[in-house]
């Protein structure tokens, strides 16, 4: 169990356990140049790690699996799911071994139970992504991959056993269309939210893909999560007058059944939204006792607002 002196490297997934333990996904203490951060080459940093809601470190695993972390779930059984959106097969010159493009699911305690994809492998079939996002879990087993930073701009779904079911998606900006779906999760009635960035909204689906809505008022969202009240939570950490006029960078808070927002947590940098390319946060959860923990990438740091 280790944490490299208690450094972070871009933190990129924050999510809590059944048991209120806070999880964080990072990039194994790499941030050299800025925007080449990696796993590759440090394959003796775990880039999972888990805190109790005092923040002690309990655990930390997950060492040579990633090149490129970046989707992070637990499902409703406690396992912890993570995508590596890696695209190349060499990182600062140092070969990814042929790792990207994956989905796994690990137990609580670290052991690989599922991989979807093919390692180092881009596609666009029933077993192959390019860059997948985020994953996420229904309460019956089914697992949604938003395949989303490379040119596949779809949701995949499969069963429980990791057996493809259906596709959903393609480049564009209307009903069911996607630019850069970075995020996705479930509402308590089964219904898909996917962040669909580069259009700045989210979109609701129905559990089988058919299109529902899309909602702009909760800004360029990178990273949701919806608790146990049916409460969203979404982060944008890109907005500025120039991709997104009007919208303010930060974390927003409101409901998943009508998009009613109530509250907002402005990202620390906000005055520099327009100076700088990605800031503030990209995971978010919420504990048990209503505190938001989110995900900060560029800033390679963790942070907890208290509810007043």
């Amino acid at each position: 169990m280790s944490m490299n002196g208690g450094e972070w490297g871009e933190t990129i997934g924050v999510d809590r356990d059944p048991d209120g333990n806070i999880w964080v996904l990072h990039r194994c203490f790499n941030d050299q140049p800025a925007g080449a951060a990696t796993c590759v080459g440090r394959d003796d940093q775990p880039p999972i790690l888990k805190f109790n809601q005092s923040g002690e470190l309990l655990d930390s695993w997950g060492e040579g699996r990633f090149a490129f972390p970046h989707g992070f779930h637990i499902d409703p059984d406690g396992n912890i799911w993570a995508t590596d959106a890696n695209q190349n097969e060499t990182v600062l010159g140092l070969s990814a071994g042929g790792r990207g493009h994956q989905v796994f699911k690990f137990s609580p305690t670290g052991e690989l139970l599922m991989t979807l994809g093919k390692a180092g492998v881009a596609g666009n079939g029933t077993d192959t992504f390019d860059r997948p996002t985020d994953v996420a879990v229904a309460t019956n087993g089914d697992i949604f991959v938003t395949d989303g930073h490379g040119p596949n701009n779809r949701v995949v779904k499969f069963d429980k056993d990791g057996r493809y079911l259906s596709t959903w998606g393609r480049p564009g900006d209307g009903p069911g269309e996607f630019n850069q779906p970075h995020t996705l999760t479930l509402d308590a009635t089964g219904r898909v939210f996917v962040g669909d960035r580069s259009n700045g909204r989210v979109q609701i689906f129905e559990h089988d893909g058919t299109f529902v809505a899309a909602w702009t008022q909760f800004g360029r969202p990178s990273g949701m999560f919806i608790d146990e009240n049916d409460i969203l939570y979404v982060t944008d950490s890109t907005s500025n007058s120039r991709n997104n006029p009007g919208r303010k960078r930060g974390n927003y808070i409101g409901s998943a059944q009508d998009g009613t927002v109530t509250a907002f947590i402005p990202d620390p940098d906000l005055e520099q939204q327009d100076e700088n390319r990605i800031s503030g946060a990209s995971g978010i959860t919420a504990d048990l006792e209503g505190s938001v923990c989110v995900a900060d990438v560029g800033p390679k740091r963790i942070r907890k607002y208290v509810e007043p």
